[in-house]
């Protein structure tokens, strides 16, 4: 591809939206050093702030969802779409893309329905294994679905779809050394290493099981990284005094510090759970339950039907302490756990879904 090509994407609203949607353009960008690049997001989300920490330059419209139960807000969002639709037409004309990517979000609905309408090569990724409203809306209109999921045929026309599986952090995809890894959190390697994961900003429930639990964890010998999320960081790092306890508000080197644990709690967002699977570590999943279309506990599930890992409701975290011993003294489930999961894993997702970018370009 000699000429120069104009790339717009657009995803949004949460990291699940965001980080593929910059991980997508960073492949292309390294596959076509003169290719041109543009981003379009929702004002006032935080796609506003992590794409230009990327490098690239962003748009926002001014859009959000509708509110699933009776809201004020609502009455704003016929306004707010007929904008959106407005904008999305000035940013469509005037960068004359040649294909159009969405990682879903509410921005990506206009965005791509525009780009369908004036017939420029659309492509939708969707990371969950129940879609999100946008791109179950956009299906009939893009010319190709990235998935991560099989059975996505329920909810998306069969031929235009592609199992990809997620983008994940290239760091990911070679292991660091374990003595590197236990040497970098100060961790007694005679002893096992419980990782807790709550997202960035953190999880406030999975934060207070494992307060509830901590000072039974310690006195079963566990070491604990615990990541509470920058929103309640300030609550639970008091527990750092307790031996082989130690609480981050992020985690900057996830390579390492996946290496370093021995067992996992996570929240069960679609890009989680793709990285996990490349992990491969005995895994217990606590969905939020809060989330659209309850989406987190489709996605474990998905896994958890695999048999690689196990499935903790947030309402019977009572089950907690019996779980995890049975984990804890279990090396064939963990063996089990760690191979039924590492078979679920995608590691070359970015550069699949850039393949089939590429071949809707060069039509």
């Amino acid at each position: 591809m000699s000429k120069s090509i104009n790339i717009l994407l657009s995803g949004g609203g949460t990291g699940g939206h965001i980080y593929p949607a910059i991980a997508i353009a960073n492949e292309l960008k390294q596959r076509h050093p003169h290719a041109n690049f543009l981003f379009v997001g929702a004002k006032d989300r935080m796609e506003m702030e992590k794409v230009p920490e990327a490098g690239y330059e962003i748009k926002g419209l001014w859009i959000s969802g509708i509110q699933r139960s009776l809201s004020l807000k609502n009455l704003s969002f016929p306004f707010k779409l007929m904008s959106s639709l407005w904008n999305a037409r000035k940013i469509v004309k005037q960068f004359n893309p040649d294909m159009v990517i969405g990682t879903g979000g509410f921005a990506s609905g206009p965005t791509l329905f525009v780009a369908s309408k004036r017939s420029i090569p659309t492509l939708i990724q969707e990371q969950n294994s129940f879609p999100g409203i946008t791109n179950k809306l956009l299906a009939k209109k893009v010319n190709k679905i990235c998935v991560a999921y099989d059975n996505l045929n329920r909810f998306f026309p069969a031929d235009k779809i592609i199992k990809t599986g997620n983008p994940v952090r290239q760091d990911l995809l070679t292991t660091p050394d374990i003595s590197e890894a236990k040497d970098f959190f100060k961790l007694d390697e005679s002893k096992k290493t419980l990782l807790i994961l709550g997202g960035s900003l953190g999880a406030r429930a999975i934060n207070k099981l494992i307060e509830k639990n901590i000072e039974w964890l310690v006195a079963k010998g566990v070491q604990v990284i615990w990541q509470t999320g920058k929103l309640y960081y300030d609550e639970y790092k008091k527990y750092d005094d307790l031996e082989g306890v130690q609480t981050h508000s992020f985690l900057n080197r996830m390579d390492l510090t996946y290496a370093a644990a021995d067992f996992i709690i996570s929240r069960a967002g679609a890009g989680s759970i793709s990285e996990l699977c490349i992990v491969a570590k005995p895994t217990i999943f606590i969905p939020s339950p809060n989330v659209a279309e309850d989406h987190q506990t489709k996605n474990a599930l998905a896994v958890v039907e695999n048999d690689g890992a196990i499935l903790l409701e947030e309402k019977n975290n009572s089950m907690f302490q019996s779980v995890f011993e049975n984990l804890l003294n279990d090396e064939e489930q963990q063996k089990s756990l760690s191979h039924n999961l590492k078979k679920l894993a995608l590691p070359n997702a970015t550069t699949a879904i850039v393949n089939e970018v590429e071949k809707l370009i060069i039509k």
